[in-house]
């Protein structure tokens, strides 16, 4: 990964602040820094180096040098797309990042749907005084922005933000409502007053001190079933063959996570890497590394592994608390520091299963609708009845599906990760809260599927879900 910082502002000693930022994320791009400044932009790059080793240094610059890019992720395709631009431009690189500066002077803001890949990136337009930012379309890669009526500032982190003089460290309450139900900042705010991410699949612009943000990706989902199971099995195997392939399109080595999950031993064993990373505990039940050496040595693969003690778990807290800027009240985050501090040590680039649970249902309550479709077979009067019946001990094993399915899809659609719900937080909060609820959130994603089969026959009035 690599790290991006800047702003926008009339301020001196734009020099001396922007190296600040940029330090401050060092952890992201320990290879090389770069940066540029001028009376209104200052822009600051940390660079962990995968693409064009040596000529691959940031800010990139256009023939003319009247843009500018500051790039974090990678592009897969970028080969592709750099056969079609070298017809009209000349390329002083090898690197993915010159491809998307050349495509935008080509194609504008539309080369961001010819992009695959993961990626957040800032274009500066030093004629038109313009800045562009854009960030992929799953949120893979993070871009924090900051904006009062005379600051614009923007980074991969939002610590960076905190070497700005003029940056104001004030707690949002209302995310603190939002995590308690949720586990994580949702939503395009943080929490941090007037700190904001860029959501997934959306750029920016900004020129005459004015912000506007655009969609340029939506998720387009369209069921078909018209072919066999044969066929979807076919199709998704080609997916997952070409997606490794592309993943490891590196100039260093690339190695792989590995669980015991069907999903990280899937890449693992189809990537064909030379090193997999492994964490665990000492307790046996709760650690995955016999499965990971046996899976390895079955794939003649290296393994390594750590064990991590009770004494690391605890001490590392602040540090990955750190890292990660925001609560996540994920304990799966201190496990994935771990691996990935391991792998740090041997690789650059690894790659990871993360995502295939909710893709492919890989959780026991994804079947809920097929494993007891029995229960949706009783009225769903009963069922919400028996549903507040248990409602005091909700939290409880058993009891908590019996809850669960006496309500709706849409009163459920938070998912999996719903922690408390409104009258409990208020009751664990000491300051009045909004009026905002959980609904109001997830209401425009639900409205957006909520014609689409729950994967239920058993049921009409919608109570079933496998959105979790």
């Amino acid at each position: 990964m690599c790290g991006i910082v800047g702003f926008y502002d009339k301020s001196k000693n734009k020099k001396e602040t922007i190296k600040k930022m940029a330090d401050l994320i060092e952890h992201r791009g320990p290879d090389s820094s770069g940066y540029y400044t001028n009376d209104n932009v200052a822009l600051g790059f940390r660079r962990l180096s995968i693409i064009d080793l040596n000529e691959g240094h940031q800010p990139i610059y256009n023939e003319q040098k009247d843009k500018l890019i500051m790039f974090n992720g990678e592009i897969y395709n970028y080969k592709e797309l750099k056969k079609d631009l070298s017809k009209k431009y000349k390329f002083k690189t090898n690197t993915d990042t010159e491809v998307i500066l050349h495509g935008y002077e080509e194609y504008g803001k539309d080369i961001l749907n010819k992009l695959r890949g993961m990626f957040a990136f800032i274009i500066y337009d030093t004629k038109e005084d313009k800045l562009f930012g854009a960030r992929d379309f799953f949120g893979i890669k993070p871009l924090y922005y900051y904006q009062t009526e005379d600051e614009f500032i923007f980074g991969s982190e939002i610590k960076s933000f905190l070497a700005h003089p003029n940056f104001k460290k004030e707690l949002n309450r209302e995310m603190l409502e939002k995590y308690l139900t949720f586990q994580y900042s949702v939503g395009t705010d943080s929490f941090f007053k007037n700190v904001f991410k860029l959501t997934p699949g959306h750029y920016f612009i900004y020129e005459n001190n004015e912000l506007t943000i655009e969609k340029y990706y939506e998720v387009d989902f369209k069921p078909d079933n018209n072919k066999s199971l044969e066929e979807i099995e076919k199709g998704i195997k080609e997916v997952i063959d070409d997606s490794v392939k592309a993943h490891k399109v590196s100039d260093v080595e690339v190695g792989s996570f590995l669980s015991s999950g069907v999903d990280s031993s899937l890449i693992a064993a189809l990537s064909k890497v030379d090193k997999t990373f492994t964490v665990g505990y000492q307790e046996k039940e709760y650690s995955e590394i016999d499965y990971a050496k046996d899976l390895s040595n079955k794939i003649n693969v290296e393994n390594i592994d750590k064990k991590i003690t009770k004494e690391e778990y605890f001490k590392n807290f602040p540090q990955i608390q750190y890292y990660m800027d925001e609560p996540l009240a994920d304990p799966a985050a201190i496990s994935l520091y771990f691996v990935a501090k391991l792998a740090s040590e041997h690789v650059k680039v690894s790659l990871s299963g993360e995502g295939a649970d909710e893709i492919f249902g890989g959780y026991n309550i994804y079947h809920e609708p097929y494993s007891v479709s029995w229960y949706y077979k009783i009225p769903y009067p009963i069922r919400r009845f028996l549903g507040i019946i248990v409602y005091p001990i909700r939290h409880n094993r058993g009891f908590n599906f019996i809850y669960r399915r006496s309500r709706k899809l849409e009163d459920r659609y938070v998912g999996n990760a719903f922690m408390f719900e409104p009258v409990e937080t208020k009751k664990i909060l000491s300051y009045e809260m909004t009026n905002t609820t959980y609904k109001d959130i997830t209401k425009p994603f639900y409205e957006k599927t909520k014609d689409y089969d729950d994967d239920n026959p058993e049921t009409e009035d919608g109570s079933a879900v496998v959105f979790d």
